[in-house]
């Protein structure tokens, strides 16, 4: 993302905070109950979240939570450093890793969000494309929704199994990759649920490839974040929301249809479309091996230039 529509994603989300009374610090509620700020991805990764607040799993914590769609998780990550909002779900792991490693965010990882699954996210082509093979994507343009990051991480993994090249990525977010993909903007888009069913119905669009297979099966990809300031001044409401959030997980992986269920109150999929969504993987619980497995492939492809131990960063 450029500068520009970083400030700009910034600005708005800090105008929109203020419009809403949440401007400023955290801290407990008329009631008693420690009011948390969260902002997060109109996704499937966020079911969780909206599950723990519909399901009442935040006000039997003592949590008041407040929840600020935004459509890219690095929208919010200023808002975050400067304690504007406390918490970021289905936050693109890598984004928060990288800027760990560059000393503008002292992160810490509350509870994974979501790990791959098969066609959770998919490559997608026009139906006429002459892309038939994933190897056909070598120099081509590919939409993604932030450069340099957890997509093109899992996609160029896909390809270099394969023995296939690289694309040139271009960055776009989920909402407009339809439209982009309609006017032959790019070749192909890469995009997750909803988007990616939504986009497969409105343009018949064909997938090339699933964006969950080999060899980054069940690859912790979001997650919720926040900051070691927020974890240490609110150390018991930290603790509370991620007992909130496993919980609400665990709720996801026994029943999806708790999930589909709620994706018609924060995304633009309908009941129907959301029948038939593929659904990402919900843990129960964070696993630091599989984070690692993470920080490893960030290593292997640059995208980190030292090593992080991710067992550093959990919040117990």
């Amino acid at each position: 993302m450029g500068t520009g529509r970083l400030a700009a994603g910034a600005i708005a989300l800090a105008l929109v905070l203020v419009a809403c009374g949440d401007g400023g610090d955290s801290g407990s509620a008329g009631d008693g109950k420690q009011k948390i700020r969260v902002a997060a991805l109109p996704l499937t990764d966020a079911a969780a979240l909206y599950i723990a607040r519909d399901r009442g799993l935040f006000v039997k914590e003592g949590l008041d939570v407040t929840i600020q769609p935004v459509q890219q998780s690095i929208q919010a990550l200023p808002a975050l450093s400067k304690g504007q909002v406390d918490v970021i779900a289905s936050a693109n792991y890598v984004t928060f890793l990288q800027a760990e490693e560059k000393g503008t965010l002292d992160l810490r990882i509350l509870s994974e969000g979501v790990r791959t699954a098969p066609h959770m996210m998919d490559v997608l082509v026009p139906k006429d494309s002459p892309i038939k093979t994933p190897a056909d994507l070598k120099g081509r343009t590919v939409a993604v929704n932030i450069l340099n990051n957890i997509q093109s991480l899992t996609l160029d993994a896909i390809l270099d199994q394969q023995g296939a090249g690289h694309p040139t990525y271009r960055q776009i977010a989920f909402p407009q990759m339809g439209p982009a993909l309609q006017k032959g903007q790019v070749d192909a888009v890469h995009a997750v649920e909803p988007f990616d069913s939504a986009i497969q119905g409105e343009l018949k669009a064909r997938v090339l490839l699933d964006g969950g297979s080999a060899p980054v099966q069940s690859l912790p990809i979001s997650g919720y974040v926040t900051t070691r300031a927020f974890a240490e001044k609110h150390a018991k409401a930290a603790a509370a929301f991620k007992r909130a959030i496993e919980a609400a997980s665990k709720l996801a992986a026994q029943d999806p249809s708790l999930v589909r269920a709620e994706l018609p109150k924060y995304t633009k999929v309908t009941a129907d479309q959301a029948k038939t969504i593929n659904l990402p993987a919900y843990p129960a619980a964070t696993d630091a091996a599989r984070l690692r497995r993470l920080t490893e492939l960030m290593r292997k492809q640059g995208l980190l230039k030292k090593p992080i131990d991710p067992a550093t960063l959990l919040v117990k």
